[in-house]
């Protein structure tokens, strides 16, 4: 008589015990070999940041690897420009992909650094909470938040995306895109968030263009029910557009008489980040 017919434990067969290790194994095989190349295609970038260019002979020596492996390695690098290869030497450098990589992450830090006490200072002073957003997809990424006295339990914006139609922040940084990248950013259909969001996408000229001219963009529960934010652009030494800040707090803490005033010292912090970031004030 069987186990089970005994009502003792049922014992899956060997077949399926042995499957399951294989499969597990399997799983853990190609994970390794996953880390394997990423570190792998890593030091690849470190030998061509030290030495200015390398030869698939040469990678794959340091590597110690063939050179079939450095090959396959380069050429993922390649398809990402990450390496770029000068075909009448053979040789490969890093490609502008590290240069476009390196330069986010460096405007990012530098934002974020020198916006940081002004971000405060802004906080204190209108007591309202304080948010940085970068343009991010067809989002507003958040970066860094600063949260006034008033401001009891504040929503932790950073780290979030929030689509750009239906906040202050994005309403600035879509005010400043070149026509293609505008339409790009604004496809059809846009999400409804409270009645008062803006979804006809007709509608985003005339009201960007009144972003401009004011220097601000504000939203009246537009994005949550209750919330009212202004917000206005930050610039690069270049007078680019890199970023917005923006004061929000309840509705009826900042009524349609407080906007302007809210408004202006918005603007002065940005013009002071910008001025930080070495575009001339204002």
């Amino acid at each position: 008589m069987s186990n089970s017919e005994a009502g003792g434990p049922a014992t899956a067969p060997a077949s399926s015990v042995q499957a399951a290790s294989s499969a597990q194994a399997a799983s853990s095989v190609e994970a390794a070999s996953s880390v394997q190349s990423v570190d792998r295609a890593v030091a690849i970038l470190e030998i061509l940041a030290r030495d200015g260019e390398a030869g698939v002979t040469d990678v794959a020596r340091e590597l110690g690897v063939h050179k079939s492996t450095a090959s396959r390695l380069l050429a993922a690098l390649d398809r990402r420009e990450l390496v770029t290869q000068d075909t009448a030497r053979g040789k490969f450098r890093l490609g502008v992909g590290i240069v476009r990589l390196a330069g986010a992450a460096s405007a990012r830090l530098d934002v974020v650094q020198e916006s940081r006490p002004v971000c405060r200072a802004l906080a204190q002073q209108a007591g309202e909470t304080v948010n940085l957003a970068i343009l991010s997809g067809r989002d507003a990424l958040y970066l860094d938040q600063a949260a006034g006295p008033a401001a009891l339990s504040p929503n932790h914006w950073a780290g979030r995306r929030i689509p750009l139609h239906a906040t202050s922040d994005g309403k600035v940084l879509l005010a400043y895109l070149p026509e293609d990248e505008l339409a790009a950013s604004l496809v059809p259909p846009l999400a409804r968030f409270t009645e008062r969001t803006v979804t006809a996408v007709a509608e985003f000229p005339a009201l960007l263009a009144e972003v401009r001219r004011r220097g601000f963009a504000a939203a009246v529960d537009e994005f949550e029910a209750g919330l009212t934010a202004v917000a206005a652009p930050v610039r690069n030494a270049e007078g680019t557009v890199i970023a917005s800040i923006s004061a929000s707090g309840p509705s009826f803490r900042i009524p349609a008489g407080r906007v302007p005033a809210l408004a202006a010292a918005v603007r002065r912090a940005a013009d002071e980040i910008s001025r930080r970031l070495g575009w001339p004030a204002r």
